[in-house]
């Protein structure tokens, strides 16, 4: 593995906290082989059985080798399987202190009503959490710093992720700043073509490898314009044309709940962390425009008058 693609997964930042590993196993582990997903499986599974062992023990128990596990550890954001057994026994403690309810996101067709909301609000609340512990935030200011100064912002996205894409040009707009949010591939790409230096574009993806979404990124980044991509997987194709990137969590997928549902609050969340860092850093004529446009809805609102 080269530097860079180390970069990309580690963030170029200090080991994750012991919370945060296994929302980082969950956000990697699609990307890894399948030697090193069922090492990073069975320390996200059990942390407190998987620090008792050994390098050599790990290898045995998930019927790899040992530099499989080096590897996934360094993978995961720590410098070798000491520090990563380490962050496994701070995980097991943090679980024993106060373990997660014991309930699952798998919904099943006869479930009750009561069950499904039970399991969904538990679901959202990890997916949340996790994107949480994952995201970067040099990398989260970087993106706030570059939107909150550009001339024009245009956002693509299709699908589930164009929703969250229409979410951020609306928050944008109120705010004062010019926002497009383009779901219509063609029309991304001859807007795309118009952005030079001081324009930005955001892709929001979340298998990191929509067509439709990466060709105007592309175009963008081009053209001069800086680019922020939201994805699942920071691996993924549309890095490379990504000045920044935020990783959102990647959350299991069922039959009864397909990924562009549990995706959405993910991204959701980071538009939100988005909008609420370039308000305050343009506080001055974010607010005036924020107040304006609640007055100019405000009647709206209101009991109607005959």
């Amino acid at each position: 593995m080269t530097d860079d693609v180390k970069e990309i997964f580690t963030g170029g930042t200090a080991p994750p906290a012991p919370a945060a590993l296994a929302a980082k196993v969950r956000t990697l582990a699609p990307s890894m082989t399948r030697s090193m997903q069922r090492v990073a499986e069975a320390v996200a599974q059990d942390p407190a059985g998987c620090a008792a062992l050994t390098v050599t023990g790990l290898a045995e128990l998930t019927g790899t080798s040992e530099a499989t596990v080096v590897r996934t550890a360094r993978l995961l954001g720590y410098p070798g399987y000491r520090d990563l057994r380490l962050a496994l026994a701070g995980l097991a403690a943090q679980q024993q202190s106060g373990r997660a309810p014991a309930v699952t996101a798998d919904i099943a067709v006869d479930d009750p009503i009561a069950d499904v909301v039970a399991k969904l609000a538990y679901d959202e609340q990890q997916t949340l959490a996790d994107t949480a512990a994952a995201l970067d935030t040099v990398q989260l200011g970087a993106a706030v710093a570059a939107l909150a100064q550009a001339r024009r912002v245009d956002i693509y996205g299709v699908g589930a992720s164009s929703l969250v894409g229409q979410d951020l040009a609306q928050k944008l707009l109120r705010i004062g700043l010019i926002a497009h949010a383009h779901t219509d591939p063609h029309l991304a790409v001859t807007n795309a073509v118009q952005l030079r230096s001081g324009d930005a574009a955001v892709a929001i993806t979340h298998s990191g490898s929509t067509g439709d979404v990466i060709e105007p990124l592309r175009v963008a980044f081009d053209r001069g314009a800086t680019t922020v991509a939201i994805t699942g997987r920071p691996d993924g194709p549309v890095s490379q044309y990504a000045d920044h990137i935020l990783t959102t969590s990647t959350a299991r997928e069922s039959e009864l709940r397909p990924a562009a549902m549990s995706s959405r609050t993910s991204q959701l969340l980071v538009v939100d962390c988005l909008f609420i860092g370039i308000a305050q850093r343009t506080y001055e004529t974010a607010a005036p425009a924020l107040a304006a446009s609640y007055e100019a809805l405000a009647h709206r609102h209101g009991p109607r008058t005959r």
